[in-house]
């Protein structure tokens, strides 16, 4: 399907950020994996320089990346760095992994928006990084909090559009 994108995103544990994106108007699958780091094949036990990061599948004709952007910035604090709730490391890093020129303008964009409405306590901090490989997560860790509903998350909607 040409309407098909995928946008690739990493703000703490990937399985708050899982879960809340999965019912998203357009979004039409979520994969947790690793993004940005320094070894093939990563693991939970190692994963070195590599975030938790989405991989979202979206319907391009009901949502568009500037939309998911503005989301991404409500569900998870983008002015701490390397840190989301109890979660701390560069693993927790806020950042965008950007495919082509105009996703990263769509970035810089939301960035100023974000910063210029003064909704949170300092600047975002989330880097814009190159998009290389996703790398799927173990199973488990699959649609975690659909399985243990009472499982640990710090992501949750703060804020309405920034847009």
């Amino acid at each position: 399907m040409e309407n098909l994108k995928k946008a690739y995103i990493a703000g703490g544990c990937f399985w708050g950020m899982e879960d809340l994106f999965r019912v998203r108007p357009g979004v039409k699958d979520t994969e947790v994996g690793y993004l940005g780091g320094q070894n093939d094949n990563p693991t939970y036990q190692n994963h070195p320089g590599h975030a938790e990061g989405i991989e979202i599948t979206y319907d391009s004709t009901v949502t568009n990346y500037k939309e998911l952007l503005d989301y991404f910035f409500r569900m998870h604090d983008p002015t701490t760095v390397d840190r989301q709730g109890n979660d701390k490391g560069s693993s927790y890093r806020s950042a965008i992994f950007i495919q082509n020129e105009d996703e990263k303008q769509i970035a810089d964009e939301v960035i100023k928006i974000v910063d210029d409405s003064g909704k949170w306590p300092g600047e975002v901090v989330t880097t814009l990084e190159p998009f290389t490989k996703f790398w799927v997560a173990e199973d488990y860790h699959q649609d975690y909090l659909v399985k243990n509903p009472n499982g640990y998350t710090c992501h949750f909607e703060r804020f309405g559009t920034f847009l």
